[in-house]
Protein backbone atom coordinates (compact mmCIF):
# COMPACT_ATOMS: atom_id res chain seq x y z
CA UNK A 1 0.00 0.00 0.00
CA UNK A 2 1.52 3.42 -0.56
CA UNK A 3 -0.27 6.06 1.22
CA UNK A 4 -1.05 9.52 0.18
CA UNK A 5 1.76 11.22 1.63
CA UNK A 6 4.33 9.00 -0.37
CA UNK A 7 2.16 10.02 -3.61
CA UNK A 8 3.14 13.38 -3.62
CA UNK A 9 6.78 12.24 -3.94
CA UNK A 10 5.70 10.01 -7.00
CA UNK A 11 3.90 12.70 -9.27
CA UNK A 12 3.99 16.22 -9.70
CA UNK A 13 0.08 16.65 -8.84
CA UNK A 14 -0.93 18.79 -6.07
CA UNK A 15 -4.46 19.72 -4.64
CA UNK A 16 -7.43 20.44 -5.91
CA UNK A 17 -5.63 18.33 -8.40
CA UNK A 18 -3.96 15.10 -7.27
CA UNK A 19 -7.12 12.30 -7.37
CA UNK A 20 -5.39 9.87 -5.70
CA UNK A 21 -5.63 9.10 -2.22
CA UNK A 22 -3.80 5.80 -1.97
CA UNK A 23 -2.34 2.86 -3.88
CA UNK A 24 -3.80 -0.23 -2.77
CA UNK A 25 -2.00 -3.00 -4.59
CA UNK A 26 0.11 -2.89 -7.95
CA UNK A 27 2.69 -5.90 -9.97
CA UNK A 28 4.72 -5.09 -12.29
CA UNK A 29 1.66 -3.91 -14.73
CA UNK A 30 -0.92 -3.36 -13.08
CA UNK A 31 -2.01 -1.53 -9.90
CA UNK A 32 -5.03 -0.38 -8.35
CA UNK A 33 -5.88 3.12 -6.36
CA UNK A 34 -8.88 4.51 -4.67
CA UNK A 35 -9.73 8.15 -4.92
CA UNK A 36 -12.69 9.24 -1.85
CA UNK A 37 -14.87 11.50 -3.16
CA UNK A 38 -15.97 13.86 -0.48
CA UNK A 39 -18.92 16.63 -0.78
CA UNK A 40 -16.27 19.61 -0.38
CA UNK A 41 -14.25 18.60 -3.73
CA UNK A 42 -13.71 22.05 -5.37
CA UNK A 43 -15.86 21.33 -8.84
CA UNK A 44 -19.13 20.35 -6.86
CA UNK A 45 -20.50 23.77 -6.05
CA UNK A 46 -20.39 23.82 -10.19
CA UNK A 47 -20.55 21.02 -11.54
CA UNK A 48 -23.64 20.68 -10.80
CA UNK A 49 -25.36 23.19 -8.07
CA UNK A 50 -28.01 21.25 -6.42
CA UNK A 51 -26.80 18.17 -8.33
CA UNK A 52 -23.22 17.53 -7.62
CA UNK A 53 -21.45 15.15 -9.45
CA UNK A 54 -18.15 14.23 -10.32
CA UNK A 55 -16.90 15.60 -13.71
CA UNK A 56 -16.27 12.88 -16.11
CA UNK A 57 -13.12 14.46 -17.23
CA UNK A 58 -11.43 14.03 -13.73
CA UNK A 59 -12.46 10.47 -13.63
CA UNK A 60 -10.08 10.36 -16.45
CA UNK A 61 -7.36 12.34 -14.84
CA UNK A 62 -7.53 10.19 -11.90
CA UNK A 63 -7.29 7.06 -14.17
CA UNK A 64 -4.13 9.03 -15.97
CA UNK A 65 -2.57 9.29 -12.32
CA UNK A 66 -3.17 5.84 -11.60
CA UNK A 67 -1.09 5.43 -14.74
CA UNK A 68 1.61 7.17 -13.89
CA UNK A 69 2.06 5.56 -10.33
CA UNK A 70 2.30 2.37 -12.31
CA UNK A 71 5.02 3.76 -14.70
CA UNK A 72 6.71 5.44 -11.52
CA UNK A 73 7.07 2.14 -10.00
CA UNK A 74 7.88 0.59 -13.22
CA UNK A 75 10.51 3.08 -14.30
CA UNK A 76 12.04 4.71 -10.91
CA UNK A 77 11.14 8.12 -12.61
CA UNK A 78 10.08 10.30 -9.58
CA UNK A 79 8.35 13.57 -9.52
CA UNK A 80 11.49 15.13 -8.76
CA UNK A 81 13.50 13.99 -11.83
CA UNK A 82 12.27 16.67 -13.92
CA UNK A 83 10.28 14.24 -16.49
CA UNK A 84 6.31 14.52 -16.33
CA UNK A 85 4.00 11.41 -17.41
CA UNK A 86 1.62 13.50 -19.92
CA UNK A 87 -1.56 12.59 -21.25
CA UNK A 88 -0.79 11.58 -24.83
CA UNK A 89 -4.15 9.98 -26.11
CA UNK A 90 -7.50 8.72 -25.18
CA UNK A 91 -9.27 5.80 -26.65
CA UNK A 92 -12.84 4.37 -26.32
CA UNK A 93 -13.56 6.56 -23.04
CA UNK A 94 -16.98 5.38 -21.76
CA UNK A 95 -19.19 6.65 -18.81
CA UNK A 96 -21.40 4.22 -17.06
CA UNK A 97 -22.44 5.98 -13.80
CA UNK A 98 -22.53 9.05 -12.16
CA UNK A 99 -19.39 9.86 -9.05
CA UNK A 100 -21.42 11.51 -6.44
CA UNK A 101 -20.46 12.63 -2.89
CA UNK A 102 -20.02 10.14 -0.39
CA UNK A 103 -18.41 7.37 -3.70
CA UNK A 104 -14.83 5.65 -3.82
CA UNK A 105 -13.81 5.57 -6.84
CA UNK A 106 -11.34 2.26 -7.26
CA UNK A 107 -9.17 3.23 -10.07
CA UNK A 108 -7.84 -0.33 -12.12
CA UNK A 109 -5.12 0.09 -14.16
CA UNK A 110 -3.27 -2.32 -16.38
CA UNK A 111 0.15 -1.90 -18.64
CA UNK A 112 -1.00 -2.60 -22.40
CA UNK A 113 2.55 -1.75 -23.69
CA UNK A 114 5.86 0.82 -23.24
CA UNK A 115 7.96 1.49 -26.15
CA UNK A 116 10.36 3.98 -25.31
CA UNK A 117 8.71 7.07 -23.63
CA UNK A 118 5.46 6.06 -25.07
CA UNK A 119 3.43 4.04 -22.61
CA UNK A 120 -0.11 2.77 -23.32
CA UNK A 121 -2.68 1.78 -20.48
CA UNK A 122 -6.30 0.42 -19.81
CA UNK A 123 -8.06 2.08 -17.02
CA UNK A 124 -11.33 1.49 -15.18
CA UNK A 125 -13.17 3.53 -12.31
CA UNK A 126 -15.27 1.48 -10.62
CA UNK A 127 -17.77 1.94 -7.44
CA UNK A 128 -18.12 -0.85 -5.70
CA UNK A 129 -18.62 -3.69 -8.29
CA UNK A 130 -20.47 -0.69 -10.71
CA UNK A 131 -18.12 0.65 -13.80
CA UNK A 132 -17.99 4.39 -13.55
CA UNK A 133 -15.46 5.02 -16.44
CA UNK A 134 -13.44 2.67 -19.06
CA UNK A 135 -10.98 4.03 -21.50
CA UNK A 136 -7.91 3.25 -22.99
CA UNK A 137 -5.02 5.99 -21.90
CA UNK A 138 -1.66 6.63 -23.91
CA UNK A 139 0.99 8.39 -22.25
CA UNK A 140 4.54 9.58 -22.65
CA UNK A 141 7.09 10.71 -20.51
CA UNK A 142 9.11 14.02 -21.23
CA UNK A 143 10.98 16.99 -19.91
CA UNK A 144 8.46 20.13 -19.52
CA UNK A 145 11.22 21.97 -21.86
CA UNK A 146 11.32 19.39 -24.42
CA UNK A 147 7.67 19.80 -24.92
CA UNK A 148 7.76 23.27 -25.92
CA UNK A 149 9.56 22.82 -28.66
CA UNK A 150 8.07 19.48 -29.76
CA UNK A 151 10.66 17.46 -29.31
Amino acid sequence: MIEARNIIKMLPHRYPFLLVDRVLSHTDDALVAIKNVTVNEPFFPGHFPGEPTMPGVLMLEGMAQACGLLAVIRSGVTADSGLILYFAGIDNARFKRPVVPGDQLRFEVKLVKQKRDLWKFTAEARVGSDLACCADLMCVLRHPDKMQDGT
